[in-house]
């Protein structure tokens, strides 16, 4: 038995540290993946509801709008990020006016620091060359993954002759093809209603900054979208900002406060009474378990390891259950014991190609 832990010990910590070296790599794979179960799904669903529509029509249909819509959030992004660049001169004024009565309340001796001050400590050259350095990785990990996802589509067309090749078309291979249909199932599923919910709660939180009046409401809905893809603390950081941009641009503590109950409140209504209902058996995580997952993608991976770290976490789950030696891990990260589908949803699964 010592033996056997130590040897779970040293081969947990070996995955670790390959992650975590190759987490560039791997962070694109994994969001090329992501892409291509979005378009596979949105695929299908045109596919079945659509019935005169053959697939080699729907994939590039799907395909389009998938990346139409990444394309478009990320124009909204940048447009406002350079507007909000114009106006800068204005938030220094109010964060200047803020730094002011933070230092009056404190009784700090000295005059207050401006902004302009505090910036003039930064070393503008090694600033320039950071964001510079940032700008490039995003644009290559841009590149990476629409190269990854160029191969993953006709690759997904060849898996099932390949595990045909390796299990063969008895047992083993029914079992193979109700996991992998088990982890698509849950990551579309779990793609599906995380957008969704994200679409609701953006769109009630955009309506309710505009009517407050906060400036760039788009961007920050956009940014609050984002969000709403890392579990339990998304909706958190999401009050938290919005309300810290409304304490810049406000003079006065009511649209402060409507800012910080509005966002909150939306976060709070959708996350405990809608998505719970539309998410269904799609997750099955222990809610400490997803914190667990959270901090540890994170870690390892950064901010591409919090929006991957709930995904990753079932898929690991599901293919833990599948042995007996590890089926206790499984079930220990399982919200409710039932690490995998019951019998009529497996039969269910087995009937349908990968």
């Amino acid at each position: 038995m010592s033996y056997r832990a130590a040897m779970w010990i040293v081969a947990t910590g070996i995955i670790a540290a390959g992650l975590y070296l190759l987490r560039g790599p791997l962070t694109q794979f994994a969001l090329a993946l992501i892409l291509w179960l979005a378009i596979d799904g949105l695929t299908r669903a045109l596919d079945q509801r659509l019935s005169f529509l053959p697939r080699w029509v729907a994939l590039p249909i799907a395909l389009v709008l998938v990346l139409s819509g990444v394309a478009l959030i990320g124009y909204v992004v940048v447009v406002n990020i350079s507007s909000m660049a114009g106006d800068y001169s204005i938030y220094e004024t109010r964060l200047n006016a803020m730094i002011l009565q933070a230092h009056g309340l404190l009784g700090l001796a000295g005059d207050p620091p401006t902004m302009s001050n505090l910036l003039a400590r930064l070393d503008p050259g090694r600033v320039a060359s950071e964001l510079g350095s940032g700008l490039r990785n995003i644009a290559s990990d841009i590149v990476f993954i629409l190269i990854y996802l160029g191969f993953l589509i006709p690759a997904a067309s060849t898996m099932s002759p390949k595990l045909d090749a390796i299990f063969g078309q008895g047992e083993a291979r029914n079992s193979a093809r109700a996991v992998f249909a088990r982890i698509r199932t849950s990551m579309e599923r779990y793609l599906w209603v995380q957008t969704v919910v994200s679409l609701i709660i953006t769109a009630l939180t955009y309506i309710t900054l505009v009517i407050v009046g906060l400036e760039n409401a788009l961007f920050w809905s956009f940014v609050i979208f984002f969000l709403n893809y890392i579990p339990t603390v998304g909706s958190i950081i999401a009050a938290v900002l919005t309300t810290a941009v409304a304490l810049v641009q406000f003079d006065t503590l009511a649209p402060i406060l409507t800012v910080a109950v509005g966002v909150s409140a939306w976060q709070f209504i959708i996350g405990n009474f809608l998505q719970p209902r539309m998410t269904g058996e799609s997750l099955n995580l222990s809610a400490v378990v997803v914190l667990l997952a959270l901090s540890i993608w994170g870690a390892i991976w950064g901010i591409a390891g919090a929006f991957l770290a709930a995904p990753l976490t079932v898929m690991i789950m599901i293919v833990l259950a599948q042995f007996p030696s590890t089926r206790w891990i499984a079930i220990l990260l399982s919200a409710d014991g039932k690490p995998t589908p019951h019998s009529d949803e497996l039969s269910k699964s087995e009937t349908q190609p990968d």
